[in-house]
């Protein structure tokens, strides 16, 4: 990690948490990820080798602990106290990108394994009750290969599937790559694009009452954009002209 040849914490603290990638994989260690393919799906466009040393230096740095698997064949990751000290860090530099940061997505960043990834770590598994409950999620722009994904509630946890798990499906919905990330991250209400048809939800109406609680957003997902100025609009004219409307 590159210094700033300074003694200011600031300056200290910086060396570490702004160096590229480091936020991101703190993100991924809070958010629940352990084990380093799990934390790799979270930052998807990071090479391994330079998880790896990045893991490595902040093991180094105290932010990150190894412990071996419950297998004893691999490694878990886990953010010691000081990394846990982070996660404020990282929060509101998420609560601040949902403010102030332009909403229109460029293609390259209509990601669906990180919207998949995102909603396994994010969603509440108990927000329909303890019993058996499996949501269908069909991302219907995408290939028949990749858009369809369930997700098993039960007893508190979650497991995601990439085929029908069997038994009975409870919940189904459906949504293009582009509107399911614009819900997932904040930018339309749940309800608006239950509403407006950009999003489609079919089953017994009390756990349709309960998906935005499943969904479970977080204070970035509810942060209110600001009001755009005259930089902002330019900057949001601009980036229109480069990027498909959303």
């Amino acid at each position: 990690m590159k210094g700033y040849g300074q003694f200011c914490p600031i300056a200290k603290a910086a060396e570490i948490f702004c160096e590229r990638w480091t936020a991101l994989v703190i993100r991924n260690l809070g958010a629940g990820a352990e084990r380093f393919n799990d934390i790799h799906r979270g930052v998807p466009h990071m090479s391994a080798t330079l998880l790896t040393r990045r893991l490595r230096q902040l093991e180094a740095e105290g932010l990150v602990t190894r412990r071996r698997s419950a297998s004893g064949k691999s490694w878990t990751y886990h953010l010691t106290e000081a990394g846990a000290e982070f996660l404020p860090l990282v929060g509101a530099l998420g609560v601040w990108g949902q403010r102030w940061t332009r909403r229109e997505l460029a293609e390259g960043e209509l990601d669906l394994g990180l919207l998949i990834w995102g909603l396994e770590h994010s969603v509440d598994p108990a927000a329909f009750g303890p019993e058996r409950h499996v949501l269908r999620l069909d991302v219907n722009d995408q290939p028949a290969g990749k858009r369809l994904y369930w997700f098993v509630c039960e007893g508190g946890t979650l497991d995601l599937c990439v085929s029908d798990p069997g038994g009975e499906t409870a919940l189904y919905l459906a949504g293009t790559l582009r509107d399911l990330i614009h819900v997932y991250r904040g930018d339309v209400p749940l309800a608006a694009a239950l509403e407006t048809g950009r999003l489609t939800a079919d089953g017994p109406p009390r756990l349709i009452w309960h998906l935005a609680a499943w969904f479970n957003f977080d204070a970035m997902a509810t942060t209110t954009p600001a009001p755009e100025g005259p930089a902002q609009r330019a900057a949001r004219r601009a980036a229109q002209s480069r990027v498909p409307a959303s």
